[in-house]
């Protein structure tokens, strides 16, 4: 695996150590990309940021 591929483990492992301090994480950069293309990009950004989260919190159920 490649320094990228690393680089993606270790984050995600830091993910599931600290799934409320990703979550906050995960929010912000949605809200930020809402942000500055004027929401017109929402659905994809909620859908990413379900995916991000669910690679760190497996079944357990979001509360955003």
């Amino acid at each position: 695996m490649g320094k990228l591929g690393d680089m993606a483990k270790k984050a995600k492992e830091m993910a599931k150590g600290h799934p409320d301090q990703a979550d906050k994480g995960v929010t912000r950069a949605e809200r930020m990309v809402d942000e500055r293309t004027g929401n017109k990009y929402d659905a994809q950004t909620d859908k990413a940021a379900d995916a991000a989260r669910r690679s760190y919190q497996g079944d357990r159920p979001t509360d955003r």
